[in-house]
């Protein structure tokens, strides 16, 4: 009984680490909704529970514990980057696990640091989405498509912008990447969850929704992450100590 329960739960850590993995693949992948639900599909239905749970977490409360997560998604990248990295060696979850802690500690002493690098990413992956989800809703097919793959411009742009502010404006930046990532995890592991408890005819029909255009679901990600990102600004304001009297 006990081997069978730890059979399962490693065959679902495993699932997991295959499901992001296939679905950031790719920088753009909010532009390529069937690759996206169809991975998600095979997400259980804890893990789907458990990401819109985390995801409004950060989303709503991300600048109040951002060392916190900070870590945390440092611990992530580490971890889904290394088992990546394990599976040219056999020892996928050995490496994601090395990986994952050694990024985490590194988060400590430089945290400035990691917050720019934090910062950049999510711009990298907002101009990457946005680039290529406009590009790909283009009427003009040959000219979206050739558009659609230079989605590394936007990237690119996002990277350089959102990365150099993070210096500047320290605080902007942590919000603005807090609730780009908790929106992303939030709507992903929400999709995955519909797709569990929906009747057949909703999940179809909850498909087609999102496959109908490239823009569909950069919208439903990024639009509550502004959301987030408004509501964070004026909890701030509101809690930041005034200014004292000269």
């Amino acid at each position: 009984m006990l081997m069978h329960t730890t059979l399962l739960q490693t065959t679902e850590t495993t699932n997991l680490f295959e499901t992001v993995s296939a679905v950031f693949s790719r920088p753009d992948t909010l532009a390529h909704p069937t690759n996206v639900i169809t991975n998600l599909q095979s997400m259980s239905l804890i893990w789907a529970v458990l990401s819109v749970v985390i995801g409004l977490l950060c989303l709503f409360n991300g600048y109040r514990f951002y060392k916190t997560a900070v870590v945390m998604f440092a611990l992530a990248i580490g971890l889904f980057g290394g088992y990546k990295l394990g599976q040219t060696i056999g020892a996928e979850l050995i490496v994601g696990g090395c990986l994952g802690l050694l990024m985490a500690v590194i988060c400590f002493p430089l945290m400035k640091y990691a917050i720019a690098v934090m910062g950049g990413i999510a711009g990298a992956f907002i101009g990457a989405n946005l680039w290529s989800g406009v590009a790909r809703m283009s009427l003009v097919d040959g000219a979206s498509s050739a558009a659609a793959d230079n989605y590394w411009i936007g990237a690119l742009l996002g990277l350089v912008v959102c990365g150099l502010l993070a210096f500047i404006l320290f605080k902007h930046s942590v919000v603005m990447f807090t609730s780009v990532c908790g929106a992303t995890i939030a709507v992903l592991g929400a999709v995955a969850l519909l797709m569990h408890i929906s009747p057949d005819a909703a999940r179809d029909s909850l498909a087609n929704a999102l496959q109908a255009n490239a823009i569909v679901l950069p919208i439903l990600v990024f639009v509550p992450a502004l959301i987030g990102l408004i509501l964070q600004e004026t909890q701030n304001d509101k809690t930041s100590p005034a200014p004292a009297k000269k």
